[in-house]
């Protein structure tokens, strides 16, 4: 059996194929047609496994760009595909925080990856990785930098979490002499805090997931551990959370065990 899932992000497209117990993966730049990117991302793995499309039997599209993807044979919400692989990723995980390029969403989540409740930041850039790259441009430097920068170093008070004040402070702020990493240390900690409070409203939890992009941040990460008091996990392949659920419910629609998306 051979089945995929396609999550096609506004910044990165993924997809991931399970073929029995492997599991194989592609990312790839969304750029401006999530259609042309999810299509051809698809191909590309599907030819780097020497495979044709036709011998696939399910696939599952999701993300932002998932309704755009006329091959798939169903669309399913990012929420149910990220909580389904981050389960799988980090077994035992009672939550995933998801930090995409246009929003973050906090997802409560049962032992099998069921979601339980959830809460979504999708009207306003503050603790996306939108957020981080205007900030990291502001600072001339490069997002992956971003970690190193802020390594041991004491944060200082940021008072905007918009991306266009956030913009203007870090200037005036650089301008007026402070650290880079110092300037760095504090933006991890103002997202940190906006996404901490989101998990709490969700209620307690005691293992997390942590995924996308931006959870590569190891400075963040500990940021996050450090406001929730609790452990936050980070997968080896945290950008592809949502396309190895994807697959993963794909599996279950030829087994006939999808019954818990209903």
């Amino acid at each position: 059996m051979l089945v995929a899932g396609v999550d096609v992000g506004s910044v990165a497209t993924k997809v991931a194929v399970i073929d029995g117990d492997k599991t194989y993966c592609r990312l790839a730049p969304t750029g401006w047609s999530p259609r042309d990117a999810g299509l051809r991302t698809f191909r590309e793995l599907m030819a780097e496994l020497g495979v044709s499309e036709k011998q696939v039997d399910f696939v599952v599209g999701t993300g932002y760009g998932r309704i755009s993807l006329s091959f798939v044979h169903k669309a399913v919400t990012e929420i149910t595909c990220h909580a389904r692989g981050a389960a799988h990723m980090v077994p035992g995980s009672a939550a995933v925080i998801d930090v995409g390029g246009q929003d973050s969403k906090v997802i409560k989540i049962d032992h099998r990856g069921r979601v339980l409740d959830f809460i979504m930041n999708d009207k306003c850039a503050a603790g996306t990785g939108r957020f981080l790259q205007v900030t990291a441009a502001a600072l001339g430097a490069d997002v992956s930098e971003l970690a190193d920068l802020a390594w041991g170093k004491k944060p200082v008070n940021l008072s905007s979490m918009c991306a266009v004040f956030a913009e203007s402070e870090v200037i005036g702020l650089l301008a007026a002499g402070k650290d880079k990493g110092e300037i760095v240390a504090g933006l991890h900690r103002s997202i940190a805090r906006r996404i901490a409070s989101m998990v709490q409203r969700l209620g307690p939890v005691d293992r997390i997931t942590f995924t996308g992009g931006v959870a590569r941040n190891e400075d963040l990460r500990l940021c996050l551990e450090a406001e929730l008091g609790a452990e936050v996990v980070v997968p080896e392949q945290c950008q592809m959370a949502g396309a190895v659920g994807a697959a993963l419910i794909a599996r279950d629609q030829v087994e006939g065990k999808a019954q818990w998306l209903s």
